[in-house]
């Protein structure tokens, strides 16, 4: 049962204390939501998977086929709070224009291309009610301040080293508001504030609201909502999917999602797989004239106890 609990916390990438770091892989996937939380110090973790769909639009009696890979890259470096992380889409297109006469093309490249940054601004703690005898309703009662999400920042650039097809004048800034609320030691709510392509005429401001479920010690699964508002058009789209833990440090994964739009039909597969390259130590630092573990958290204490 504590095997149970400890690893369900983990996969859902439930944090605690100070420490970024979690003794078992902690992956933005299958969702397209960003947690607050970085991949710890000396930590390098590949998120990538391949992608198929297609989209209908009857406005533009045009018919989008997209297909490809998508990698996240991500490292910890410095500090904790800090990671760095590079998003890397390579996309094939199959375009098909139905007005008068059918045509149809294909495109393909690197569409996009962004390096940035997060940092976690405030960190959320709660209390151990495992310690409380005395009364059951204090020991099950909910704990409000769950309410109160966790916080970070990102700031990330759109380079243009893209395609031929997929190229942009310039680059532009994209930063982001990182929400995670931990409703219970299972369920995760995921809400991040988007601005992309700042300056640009193409310029978008989205949320992304996901919802994550510990099924147990190797199933997750996830709902999810995005809404994305452009100059001449609202985007809005819903997604389901689940994730295995093969191992601590190896994640696999599948999704797929659906707009609402009423002028358009789409949809979009994905499966995935997530792996890091775990390099992380715990600090020492001097207690009371003793050397102690810091960083490691509450998870690391709890797997060192026999």
């Amino acid at each position: 049962m504590k095997k149970f609990w400890v690893i369900a916390f983990l996969l859902i990438n439930y944090q605690f204390v100070n420490a970024q770091y979690t003794e078992i892989i902690n992956s933005k996937r299958p969702g397209l939501s960003e947690s607050p939380y970085g991949v710890g110090t000396d930590v390098l973790q590949v998120e990538t998977g391949v992608f198929f769909g297609e989209n209908t639009s009857s406005a533009t009696f045009a018919k989008i086929a997209p297909q490809g890979v998508d990698v996240f890259l991500r490292y910890g470096k410095f500090i904790e709070k800090l990671e760095i992380n590079a998003n890397i889409i390579y996309q094939k297109d199959e375009l098909q224009f139905n007005n008068i006469f059918t045509s149809t093309r294909g495109i393909k490249g690197i569409s996009q291309l962004t390096i940035g940054a997060k940092y976690l601004i405030f960190q959320q703690e709660f209390e151990d009610k495992s310690k409380e005898i005395r009364s059951w309703k204090k020991r099950t009662a909910f704990d409000k301040k769950r309410l109160i999400p966790s916080v970070g920042v990102y700031v990330g650039m759109n380079t243009n080293f893209l395609g031929q097809d997929y190229k942009e004048e310039g680059m532009s800034p994209k930063a982001a508001i990182l929400l995670q609320n931990d409703f219970t030691q299972r369920l995760i709510l995921i809400t991040n504030l988007i601005a992309d392509r700042i300056g640009k005429d193409n310029k978008s401001y989205s949320y992304i609201a996901t919802m994550t479920y510990a099924i147990n010690d190797q199933w997750s699964f996830f709902v999810e909502n995005q809404g994305n508002f452009l100059e001449n058009k609202t985007d809005f789209q819903v997604g389901t999917g689940v994730a295995y833990l093969y191992t601590k440090d190896m994640q696999f994964d599948a999704s797929v999602r659906t707009n609402l739009n009423s002028n358009e039909s789409s949809y979009i597969a994905s499966l995935g797989i997530a792996w890091r390259l775990d390099r992380h130590r715990d600090e020492l630092v001097e207690r009371n004239g003793s050397n102690k573990k810091s960083g490691g958290g509450f998870f690391s204490r709890i797997f060192k106890k026999k």
